[in-house]
């Protein structure tokens, strides 16, 4: 018989509760949709970003609302928005966008690279807009903070782009976690088969002319300005310290979800790395990155590893775990979560917190395996979505900041500073852990020749007239 969970402490459930959204999700679960119908179709939204993930991002402004105005760097893709938004103005630069329709705009949704992602949304919460933005939430730490605090400062509805937050199977195994049934957690496993792009040390980057139809100008950004080069836009960009945030940036929102949710990994107090090396323009073919967490709320201290390009955790470890397909065709899983406590270990395969094959569950200290299905959770211990840009629409319709559970202040936030200090303590290639203060956003322990670049990593400098101060407009 499938084993019980222990009976939730307060400490379990209050925890449990605060992360997956105080107020909406704890007070009654899922309110109906038809309760913010009108107010959903007043809903008006502005993109930034249209190609790529944005394509998804803006079709769910639609499903939700009125799309009023888009923006992209390509005119390519502007040309093709043109069926899908009828109604929208078009726009190259998220600035002019945002000056010339800002009192027709409730909310912006932003899929952009990494690197423009905290000044786009910025600029848009500035003026009040609330904003859904694509993850991780940020290019560097104190854009996370920033985010977070203007947000909660203007009452704004939030959310990342984390789909898997909104998925039972994922805020069931964090419930688990919360609620102790695997004992105490000792350590925290997450892999990925990430980069799927080109990125290490000495890669050549052509540089040919831009084409006519991409703005080169508003893709750098606040970057420090280079030439185009087809070997960063549109997608391998992510390889790039200037563009993206690597393997870790690009997925560990994600992967790391689960048990960010159910442990509360907020704040680590020391990040150390292992990597293939890197050029400081592209990040490391693979790396492994330790991350130490301190005790928070009565969960014991505990540690957590990363892996990337294609390092797993130690064979001895995984090698009873159940694997994907089946017959001749299965073999394990190249993305997952494995969390071990106490009383056994539990396995998340994936990318969003488990899969439909029943393959998420217990291992017991005895190997017997216990899919989490089978297994119950207190009555109440989590909430079902309605959707994950559903929440973000019905908390502007119900002018509710704490219905998104990815909301900037709370989660995503907290999460992207986890995730983004496993990118510092890459750059930083120390033999010994680089140690964090959250409060005051220091890392100390750092090599002497590595302390400027580290502190780039916390805070950016800017260029081109981009900040995440007020910037002036565009048009200015």
């Amino acid at each position: 018989m499938p084993k019980k969970t222990t009976k939730p402490t307060r400490r379990s459930f209050v925890k449990t509760s605060a992360a997956v959204g105080a107020g909406f999700w704890a007070a009654g679960g899922v309110a109906p949709k038809r309760t913010y119908a009108s107010r959903l179709d007043e809903i008006q939204y502005a993109c930034i970003g249209i190609g790529g993930k944005g394509s998804s991002d803006s079709d769910d402004a639609k499903r939700t609302g009125k799309v009023v105005g888009v923006c992209d760097i390509d005119a390519n893709t502007l040309e093709k928005g043109k069926a899908k938004f009828t109604e929208a103005k078009q726009f190259f630069d998220f600035r002019e966008m945002l000056d010339q329709m800002g009192d027709k705009i409730d909310a912006v949704t932003v899929s952009t690279p990494d690197h423009t992602h905290a000044v786009a949304a910025l600029y848009a919460m500035r003026m009040g807009k609330h904003c859904f933005c694509q993850k991780p939430l940020s290019h560097s730490i104190q854009e996370a903070r920033m985010m977070g605090e203007l947000a909660k400062e203007k009452n704004l509805v939030t959310q990342m782009g984390n789909q898997g937050t909104a998925g039972s199977i994922l805020r069931k195994s964090a419930a688990l976690l919360a609620n102790g049934a695997i004992g105490d957690v000792k350590h925290v496993h997450v892999w990925t088969n990430r980069p799927v792009w080109p990125q290490g040390i000495d890669i050549n980057v052509a540089e040919p002319s831009t084409p006519g139809h991409v703005h080169w100008d508003e893709w750098i950004g606040p970057a420090v300005s280079r030439p185009y080069s087809p070997e960063i836009h549109p997608f391998k960009w992510r390889g790039f310290w200037a563009f993206g945030t690597g393997a870790l940036g690009d997925m560990a929102c994600h992967t790391l979800n689960m048990a960010f949710m159910g442990l509360n990994l907020k704040n680590p107090t020391s990040v150390a790395a292992v990597t293939s090396g890197h050029d400081k323009v592209m990040y490391p073919k693979w790396s492994e990155i330790e991350f130490e967490f301190p005790e928070n709320e009565g969960r014991p201290a505990l540690g957590m590893t990363w892996y990337d390009g294609g390092k797993k955790p130690p064979v001895a470890l995984i090698k009873d775990l159940p694997k994907s397909g089946r017959g001749n065709n299965a073999s394990f899983y190249n993305s997952g979560a494995l969390v071990v406590g106490t009383e056994g270990m539990l396995f998340s395969p994936g990318d969003y917190g488990g899969d439909q094959q029943g393959n998420t569950g217990i291992i017991r200290p005895d190997g017997t395996f216990e899919k989490q299905r089978r297994i119950d959770v207190p009555e109440n211990f989590f909430k079902v979505s309605p959707g994950h840009f559903d929440e973000f629409s019905m908390g502007i319709a119900g002018k509710d900041p704490s219905i998104p559970v990815s909301n900037f202040p709370n989660y995503a936030g907290p999460l992207t500073e986890t995730i983004l200090l496993g990118n510092l303590a890459v750059w930083a290639a120390s033999d010994k852990p680089v140690d964090w203060d959250a409060d005051t956003m220091t890392a100390s322990n750092v090599p002497a020749g590595s302390a400027a670049a580290v502190e780039e990593m916390v805070r950016h400098t800017y260029h081109n007239g981009y900040g995440i101060e007020n910037m002036a407009s565009a048009g200015k």
